[in-house]
């Protein structure tokens, strides 16, 4: 039997990527004040994301996760929300046509403002301070009082996740949304000099969509042709503020991390006995897993068993993030646990976090081809083990910046001093995002075709 689960009995367990506030009895006011506002997400929402979720995990469905690395209060505005969510609806029409599946989109947004650091500190200069962990807990700047954790940043972080949500709930049912215009842009980006390759199945959609007014399936007619399901999602990184908007829902009694449609955990706060997972298996919302080369099978089993103890498919997404070369190593292990277990869960790829290096110009960043390889690896991994591979999740933007090299416009390490914006780690832009997608689609199309054959 699973033991009684209380939302405040992660504060028993070992806690790692967690500040330390210095006026505890300001954290406690502002834990009270969050504890009364309204929760941002909905019970019946995450529900839904499950089911669709479950629908990934048997291969009738296809998760598309993606936005910022870490969201940040100072470049925060409407232009900036819609151009990724732009960006994600151009992927996932590319998506869709190429797997023949619905494409389940959720953003790293609303929420996605702490960040798991590598070192407690930085010195700069002969100079030690705490690292910056996010918007929601301390600032960007290098003085002591910037670096100092501010509990009242967690008040600031709802009021832009609620502004956020507000803003996508209207572009997904205002007709923003439309499959049409949604397309109109993709074409743009395949009529690129350096971007013929694209071309074709930029055209397929397009003759697809065409059919389909002519024979009367129209934004008009059909309103799911204008309306999409959006959902937001975010590491669960600071439970001071998960636990807080956490509720339980009035028409069945369960308890939801009312933060975000979807939390994850990372690939460093995921100890079998740790606060994050604790707090994370008592909420009925799905949950995403980073699993990096550290991860061994016997931690896997143990996560899966607390995390899904009901073994039900949606509610467990194991996030692969080994890095270009590695996947071959690593993942073939734990797809066979997996196997061994008889556990329901959605594979999906994080390319971007095990592909992140240092430029000789000093900056961080992630070439794009390195991103691509792992994607390549993943899909060939899971073909070779006959298991499905369920989903994409990338850190970017729908802004013009220059923080990953390479991709059709060709990005140079010379390049990224030009638009690096990033508060932490390099984002794909529009453009290298959507040519991903367009390769992705590829290998989904490639497996359809394979598995037409097999049968």
């Amino acid at each position: 039997m699973t033991r009684v689960w209380n939302k405040s009995d992660w504060r028993t367990k070992p806690r790692v990527q967690m500040p330390e506030y210095p006026d505890q009895d300001a954290l406690s006011a502002v834990e009270a004040r969050l504890a009364k506002y309204p929760p941002l997400v909905f019970a019946g929402e995450s529900r839904r994301l499950r089911s669709e979720l479950a629908k990934a995990a048997r291969g009738e469905a296809f998760l598309l996760q993606g936005g910022d690395c870490a969201e940040s209060f100072g470049e925060f505005s409407a232009d900036s929300i819609r151009e990724t969510f732009k960006v994600m609806l151009q992927m996932a029409i590319v998506l869709t046509y190429g797997a023949k599946v619905p494409v389940v989109k959720v953003g790293r947004m609303a929420g996605q403002f702490a960040k798991p650091r590598s070192a407690p500190t930085e010195i700069k200069d002969g100079v030690e301070l705490p690292s910056y962990r996010g918007d929601i807990i301390n600032e960007l700047d290098f003085t002591s009082q910037a670096r100092n954790p501010d509990p009242d940043k967690m008040l600031r972080a709802y009021t832009q996740a609620a502004a956020s949500l507000n803003l996508l709930r209207a572009f997904s049912t205002g007709g923003f949304a439309d499959i049409h215009h949604v397309h109109s842009w993709t074409t743009g980006f395949a009529e690129a000099d350096k971007a013929e390759r694209y071309r074709a199945l930029s055209d397929r959609i397009s003759d697809a969509l065409h059919f389909m007014t002519a024979a009367g399936i129209s934004s008009e007619r059909v309103q799911t042709m204008s309306m999409v399901d959006f959902y937001t999602s975010h590491e669960a990184l600071l439970l001071e503020y998960e636990e807080a908007l956490t509720r339980v829902d009035s028409t069945t009694g369960q308890t939801i991390a009312g933060s975000g449609h979807m939390l994850w955990i990372g690939d460093r706060t995921r100890q079998p006995d740790g606060a994050h997972v604790e707090f994370c298996r008592g909420v009925i919302n799905p949950i995403g897993m980073k699993c990096g080369p550290s991860m061994t099978s016997e931690d896997l089993k143990v996560l899966m068993a607390k995390l899904n103890p009901e073994n039900e498919a949606g509610r467990l997404t194991l996030i692969a993030r080994f890095g270009a070369g590695k996947v071959a190593e690593h993942l073939p292990r734990l797809i066979e646990t997996v196997k061994s277990e008889g556990a329901n869960v959605v594979w999906s790829c994080d390319p971007m976090h095990g592909n992140t290096i240092k430029s000789a110009t000093g900056y961080k960043t992630r070439p794009f081809d390195l991103v691509l390889a792992e994607v390549r690896e993943f899909f060939a991994t899971h073909r070779d083990q006959g298991t499905i591979p369920g989903g994409v999740h990338f850190e970017m933007t729908g802004q013009d910046v220059t923080e990953c090299t390479g991709g059709v416009r060709a990005v140079t390490e010379e390049d990224l001093s030009d638009r690096y914006h990033t508060a932490c780690d390099p984002r794909l832009n529009a453009s290298q995002s959507l040519e991903l997608a367009f390769l992705v689609a590829e290998e989904l199309s490639n497996r359809r075709a394979e598995a037409r054959a097999v049968s």
